[in-house]
């Protein structure tokens, strides 16, 4: 595997005429979305040997809108500029080698559709846009030409290769025109034969027409002539241009008499692997390449992908080769969009294609064969997933439909990426590796589908028949749960899978029977462990290596830790207040098995939480456990953590990604940030760490790229904060933004017209949602098979879409749909308006307006009228001419029989309904009598009203009953839900007037109706108050669904959303209403929170008003009270920055020794008087335990773990347990110790021991008891600050002296930071620049007070031969364990550099590698000249471990001051005030110097002073 960097690239971009380029040498560009990238190929492009000769170098990044041309500069000397435009109306010119922009200029004022480089001028780039503008820029003149030759839209223009003032330019609707740009772009040929798009312009590589034998005569297509006589000039003479376009066809043009030669039709090719129906013609782009040393060939692209290579020797036979014909599965599988030639340094000639299939392919134009591939992603990377049989195998779930497995480990080929795509069909969020069965992949899609694929058939996946509502967002494979485990041994699988999804469920799938029931987790979680509240809304789920503990993320931050068989609630985790993105177990593998314990966490807040499990595993308590500590915190990023990983090489390191744009790689149990990655131009989505090689991480984002990066060659160590992050921020928002679509509006002038218009303008219709879904959003990759297609007038540009980072949801057939409606609107309306206007000026209208019309026509006419009326009325039988009058003149039914008036009433209202008066049509009926009927038709044409239903009644009670129905539907479809409901309770619908509310989101309302129609006990009420609750919860309206929870008499949900929020008043809020409604548990846990949060606050007032809340506080209330004397103390003797302001009342005595004033408060202010109280409240703070302290452990976290130790010591005492008392004092010091806080050691040391450790040593009894060792370090640590503190004293005297213990540990230097704070450390020298013997300090006259003698007698109790034996054995392990990763890191950097760079860096690096192994720079010679073998550091490991073994516990379990360190400052004091170290303990000193100071770091040091 190359220990090289690598990307997947996104997708090239579609349907552009030219958008990728290459230049000699190697240098091959193509635009994705809205940059550019570069890939290096041939032999200097610094591949690994044995792999494909290619690497991707880079980006251009500038462009905010996708790239729709890119072409590079042909000219020898300044091959590494180029040019891009873009959507966004610039047109760009680059330089490759530094990745800037030299110029640009914003001419266009239309999207921009054409762009070439002039192979001839230097300096020109021609451009041409959707309106037919063609802009002419001479880069180093900066000036420009503008031409309009046709209102047309431009498709392609190509410039000649032989002329510098010619350019050959294709339009949409087929034709092509060639201008002479030196006279104001005069057209000189205008070649008609083409029916459709051009996509495709290339000039014959050899001037004049000799090359091709073609018989002028044969061709028997007309001339069509300009409309003028065309001069035979130089110019025209001589040059064949051929074109290729949608209408299947190749044409061959002669420019000397500006006619076609030749045509070439596609051929129908049997499509390998699939076949394509011919005859759908958007599915073809038809792109040429001629040849430079081949004028008799032509390259072209073919229906499905195919490249054929055509022979234009003989005209009369269309005789073309297949590239690739003998290789099966090398082709494209979709259409290809451009081809490069491009000519390597070893004089290959390649030609590099893109297409739709979303590769690059490298084709040798020797053989014809495909010499590689580039794979790239057309959607967001949203999963990856390294296989944990088939090791190197990383699955990468894709937003473009479609799953890639990358074989890391192809040796031949570093892109052997295989694409699965069947049955997935929507974006692949998810994906997950079953542990132990090879190439089963588990894959989880945005549609909430779930499948498992066999990578290593090509059937298709089996799909779970149980779909998640929303998205699937993690996948997990775990032991079977009830009720698939309650099968026998050989009726379940060992191992289902799991699936969370969007709307906060778990599903368990049998993969023996995805055809069956998926089970929700959450009925197994409810019966085990009966709860009674709502569960939360899972977002995460994690199983633990063994299989026997799950760790279920939820939405509001909590984390729920179950043990299998039946989900037992082992412990909640109440860290995170957002939702909880990913979580991630240690491995099982490592040097130190508890680690397996600790869980590492990120949530939609900015800080990874590391716990430590193993004590609650292990104690598997009665009832559940919360945690509200974590054991490390990880703060850095700032923005939202999506992903992390474990190392699986290491300890404790873990990988974590981010919104903020960057990677991080920690060390937790140091809590300290290691390495920063920066390249990807998104927010990240995934991270996984590669299983094989322990410096290479693979991410992937929202910019379509997945990065291969080495943690040792990155330059930052930490995220980006403020200005840095404000950049990432910028260069993130370069990416293509989500864009309203423009539409022409119509206008009423001349719609037919103004429909074709609109197919050109309207940017929603294209031809393909093709170049929507690449680069710009992830739809299906498969949809264009089924487009429509369209007519002439309506089909469009190709592809000019805005770029967008959204899915666009706008279907395509939708869009046109939209545009005609438009058009067919503006003829309906205008009828529509007329008697609109008519009705507003009269003031009543006529209920029979036709008959009324008909008795004012000519008197001739009415006369009439009086005849037939008698004929019909008098003669005893009608004939047929009678009935025909009559039935012409209908009003007369107002004089004749019953049946003629029906029909003149039936005339009447058509007319009334014709003309929009359904409400005179009702009348009319209703007059009739036939009210059912009114009804009916009014209900059917959906014009039902209020007095129409009023009347219903009339009908009878059922009528009445459906009428309502009728109205209540129509009044829904009219959005009027409220008036709906209404109308369905007067016919005592109520359950179906709530149900409507509720489903129409008016919650308010239906709790409304049902309180007051329905039974108190009605479970419809509680499920509203429940449905409303939960929509208010995630609007972030926390106290109305607190109100909804307590409607629904579920209190404990009420409380927890209530403090959702996290600050101080709502939390507080929360613990009260939890303490009222009977929840201790909860309400304890919300007010420590509230207290906590106060706390950073500084407002001590407050916090004891939250403790306050709940009895079970009282020891925390103690613990509050210790931490606010102690910080007013440390505030007076301005030790303490902040200063705090709301202090109790009772914290501002100063009198009295500190603990006497600390028992006084307690005493005085909470009634802590009897042994029996003390004992309660010991009780109470004995069961929290706090992780142990850090450098990077915040202060405020520090003091208040250090106050909670002291409380413990104070209780203890007061009850007379010395034994406890001493551990937890000793547990306070070594907290500061170990957190590089000397001051407040020394402070604990003034207020808690201010005699000294006597006191307590007779109160311990006898010396021998198990309390002993702790006591003897308590003893030593109060010694050691003391020594400290007097060594201080004299080196104010003298400034350099500090130069002797600068490096004698590594902790010193932390205390003497604490040091400055008091402007008590002198300034220091750094310890590499003085002298390998450095000079002795003057010696100092300086009288030694009685307290400071005894003070250094008592020292001998600092050298502790045990304590020097194990401290030098653990210094041991530490430098080995040091030195074996440096030699990694050496080795894994020279083998960066050896396949990165050549020549002198190489043997840079191995020197390097040699000087950081041998010994620091003061050693000899011949020891730095023999770096450590590994056999002999594995030794030395295992000696040293075999001797921290053999210690007694006592030794090991109590920490002890450094040894050596102590001898060494002992030393030095003598050096500097003779006499005041007896010889006897100089002495003895030395001696432990000598025999354990044996390690780099107390080396050079042990030789001053013992030589």
């Amino acid at each position: 595997m190359g220990q090289d960097p690598r990307t997947l690239p996104p997708s090239p971009n579609w349907y552009c005429a030219r958008c990728s380029d290459a230049v000699p040498g190697g240098l091959f560009g193509f635009a994705a979305r809205t940059s550019v990238f570069l890939v290096r190929v041939g032999p200097n492009a610094g591949a690994i040997p044995g792999t494909p000769p290619f690497r991707v170098l880079g980006e251009l990044v500038g462009h905010t809108e996708r790239v729709s041309g890119f072409t590079f500069s042909h000219h020898p000397g300044q091959y590494n500029l180029c040019a891009t435009s873009s959507d966004d109306g610039t047109v760009k010119i680059w330089d490759v080698e530094t990745k800037a922009v030299v110029t640009e200029h914003a001419l266009h004022q239309h999207t921009i559709s054409a762009l070439h480089w002039s192979p001839q001028v230097k300096d020109l780039i021609v451009s041409g846009d959707e309106k037919g503008v063609v802009f002419c820029y001479w880069l180093n003149r900066n000036d420009s030409q503008h031409h309009f030759i046709e209102p047309r839209t431009i498709f392609c223009l190509t410039c000649s290769p032989h002329h510098e003032d010619l350019v050959a330019i294709g339009y949409k609707d087929g034709i092509v025109v060639i201008i002479d740009i030196s006279k104001k772009g005069e057209v000189i040929h205008r070649l008609r034969g083409h029916d459709d798009e051009i996509h495709s312009i290339a000039w014959c590589p050899l001037p004049g027409e000799d090359c091709l034998s073609i018989n002028q005569e044969e061709n028997s297509e007309p001339e069509i002539p300009n409309g003028k006589v065309i001069e035979q000039t130089p110019v025209t003479k001589g040059c064949y241009l051929a074109t290729g376009s949608k209408d299947q066809t190749i044409r061959i043009w002669s420019c000397s008499r500006g006619r076609g030669v030749m045509i070439l039709k596609l051929p129908f090719l049997k499509r390998r692997g699939g076949g394509i129906d011919p005859t759908v013609k958007e599915r073809l782009w038809l792109t040429l390449h001629w040849p430079k040393d081949q004028p008799t060939q032509l390259v072209s692209s073919c229906f499905g992908g195919e490249l054929l290579l055509w022979d234009l020797t003989q005209s009369w036979r269309r005789k073309y080769t297949l590239f690739s014909a003998s290789s099966e599965g090398q082709n494209h599988s979709r259409i290809v969009f451009n081809l490069c030639p491009l000519q390597t340094e070893d004089d290959k000639q390649l030609l590099l294609s893109t297409s739709m299939d979303r590769d690059v392919k490298c084709w040798d134009m020797a053989t014809l064969e495909c010499c590689w591939t580039l794979p790239s992603l057309g959607g967001f990377a949203y999963s990856l997933a390294f296989s944990p049989v088939d090791m190197g195998c990383l699955a990468i779930g894709v937003g473009d439909g479609m799953i890639r497995v990358w074989n890391t480990l192809s040796i031949k080929n570093n892109y052997d990426v295989k694409n699965f795509w069947q049955g997935v069909k929507s974006k692949v969020t998810a994906l997950c590796w079953h542990p132990a069965k090879e190439g089963c992949l588990a894959f989880g899609t945005d549609d909430g589908k779930v499948g498992l694929y066999d990578t290593y058939s090509n059937k298709p996946p089996q799909i779970s028949s149980t779909y998640h509502k929303k998205t699937v967002y993690t996948l997990a494979w775990g032991p079977p749960l009830p009720p698939i485990s309650l099968g026998g041994e050989g009726d379940r699988p060992s191992l289902t899978l799991y699936s969370c999804g969007g709307e906060g469920i778990v599903l368990q799938h049998n993969p023996w029977k995805l055809g069956g029931e998926a089970y929700d987790i959450n009925k197994l979680i409810r019966d085990t462990n009966s709860i009674k509240y709502k569960l939360p809304v899972h977002t995460e789920i994690s199983w633990k290596a063994d299989g026997k503990i799950m760790a279920l993320g939820n939405e509001d931050g909590s984390i729920e830790i179950f043990q299998v068989p039946n989900l037992k609630l082992i412990c909640t985790i109440q860290q995170h207040h957002k939702l909880v993105n990913t979580i991630s177990w240690h491995h099982e593998h490592g040097s130190q098995p508890e680690l397996s314990y600790l869980m590492a966490s990120g949530s939609n807040n900015a800080i990874i939480y590391v716990h430590n499990l193993k004590t609650v595993i292990e104690s598997n308590p009665e009832s559940p456990v919360t945690i509200t500590e974590p054991y490390r915190t990880l703060s850095g990023h700032t923005a939202k953590i999506t992903s992390v990983a474990w190392s699986p090489h290491h300890d404790g390191r873990l990988v974590s990604a981010s919104y903020d744009g960057t990677a991080q790689v920690w060390d937790t149990l140091r809590e300290e940030p290691l390495c920063n990655f920066r390249g990807h131009r998104g927010r990240l989505l995934c991270v996984a760490w590669s299983p094989l090689d322990p410096d290479c991480i693979y991410s992937g984002a929202d910019d379509f790229c997945v990065y291969k990066w080495l943690t040792s060659m990155q330059e930052h160590s930490r995220p980006p904060q403020g200005k840095k992050s404000i950049e990432l921020e910028k260069k993130r928002l370069s990416q293509p933004k989500p864009k309203p679509k423009k539409k022409k509006k119509p206008t009423s002038r001349a719609p037919v017209k103004q429909e074709v218009y609109d197919g050109n303008e309207d940017e929603s219709i294209r031809e393909s949602s093709g170049p929507v879904e690449n680069g710009v959003s992830d739809q299906e990759g498969e949809e264009e098979a089924r487009e429509p297609e369209f007519p002439s007038g309506v089909a469009s540009v190709a592809s000019r879409e805005p770029v967008t980072c959204a899915p666009v949801s706008l279907g395509f057939e939708k869009s046109k749909v939209t545009v005609n409606n438009k058009v067919t609107l503006l003829k309906k309306e205008p009828p529509k308006e007329k008697p609109e206007s008519l009705t507003k000026k009269r003031k009543a209208r006529s209920m029979l307006p036709l008959t009324t019309s008909l008795d004012h026509r000519s008197k001739e006419e009415l006369h009439q009228d009086c005849l037939v009326l008698a004929t019909a009325k008098h003669s005893k039988e009608l004939n047929e001419e009678v009935s025909a009058d009559l039935e012409e003149r209908f009003h007369l039914g107002l004089f004749t029989d019953r049946g003629a008036l029906y029909r003149m009433i039936e005339v009447e209202g058509k007319g009334h309904l014709e003309n929009g008066h359904p409400e005179l049509f009702h009348q009319l009926m209703l007059w009739k009598g036939d009210l059912k009927g009114v009804l009916q038709t009014a209900a059917e044409r959906g014009e039902l009203t209020d007095s129409l239903v009023a009347m219903a009644p009339v009908a009878g009670y059922h009528v009445w009953l459906w009428a309502v129905e009728a109205f209540a539907k129509q009044l829904c479809f009219q959005d009027q839900y409220v008036k709906a409901a209404s109308h369905l309770l007067s016919i005592h619908k109520v359950y179906e007037a709530v149900e409507l509310l509720k489903s129409n989101h008016f919650y308010r309302e239906a709790i409304a109706v049902a309180k007051a129609r329905l039974r108190p006990e009605d479970p419809i009420l509680k499920d509203l108050y429940l449905t409303w609750g939960a929509i208010l919860e995630k609007d972030g309206h926390y106290a109305v669904a607190a109100k909804c929870y307590l409607g629904a008499a579920s209190a404990y949900d009420a409380a927890k959303v209530l403090s959702k929020k996290g600050d101080a008043a709502s939390l507080k809020t929360a613990a009260e209403l939890a303490s009222i409604v009977g929840e201790n548990d909860l309400s304890s846990s919300l007010a420590l929170r509230c207290a906590q949060e106060l706390l950073l606050a500084r407002n001590w007032v407050g916090a004891q008003e939250a403790l306050k809340l709940h009895e079970s506080l009282k020891g925390q209330r103690l613990v509050f009270c210790l931490l606010e004397l102690l910080s007013k103390h440390l505030e007076e003797r301005q030790l303490l920055e902040a200063k705090s302001s709301s202090y109790n009342a009772w914290a501002t005595g100063t009198a009295g020794p500190f603990v006497e004033r600390v028992t006084a408060v307690w005493k005085n202010t909470f009634s802590l008087e009897s042994p029996e109280q003390y004992q309660a409240a010991l009780q109470q703070l004995q069961s929290i335990k706090y992780p142990s302290a850090t450098n990077n452990t915040p202060s405020k976290q520090l003091l208040l773990h250090i106050c909670h130790d002291l409380t413990l010591a104070v209780l203890s005492q007061q009850v007379a347990s010395w034994d406890a008392a001493v551990e937890a004092l000793l547990r306070a010091v070594v907290r500061s110790y170990d957190s590089g806080n000397f001051t407040i050691m020394q402070e604990v040391h003034s207020a808690f021991l201010p005699e000294g450790c006597d006191h307590l040593k007779h109160k311990l009894g006898e010396p021998q008891s198990p309390i002993t060792p702790a006591f003897k370090s308590l003893e030593a640590f109060f010694i050691y600050g003391h020594l400290y503190e007097f060594w201080w004293s004299l080196s104010r005297h003298c400034p350099k002296s500090s130069v002797w213990v600068r490096a004698a540990h590594r902790r010193t230097t932390s205390v003497e930071q604490s040091q400055q704070i008091n402007n008590a450390t002198p300034e220091e020298t750094d310890s590499r620049d003085s002298q390998p013997e450095p000079n002795r300090p003057p010696e100092l006259d300086v009288r030694l007070t009685e307290e400071s003698k005894q003070m250094l007698i008592t020292c001998k109790e600092l050298f502790s031969e045990k304590h020097a034996s194990l401290q030098n054995s653990q210094r041991t392990v530490a430098e080995v364990q040091e030195t074996l990763a440096e030699m990694i890191r050496q080795h894994q950097k020279s083998q960066v550099c050896k396949s990165t760079t050549n020549g002198p860096d190489k043997n840079e690096s191995e020197q390097a590698a040699e000087q950081s192994l041998s010994s620091p720079q003061n050693e000899c010679k011949e020891e730095k000249n023999q770096p450590l073998s590994l056999p002999e550091l594995t030794k030395r490991l295992t000696e040293a471990n075999e001797k921290i073994a053999k210690f007694p516990e006592s030794v090991k379990i109590w920490p002890f001051p450094d040894v050596l360190e102590c001898c060494l400052i002992l030393l030095h004091i003598g050096s500097q005030c003779p006499g005041s170290v007896t010889q006897d303990m100089q002495q003895q000193a030395q001696e432990l110097l000598q025999k354990y100071g044996n390690t780099k770091v107390y080396k050079r040091y042990c030789e001053t002073f013992c030589t």
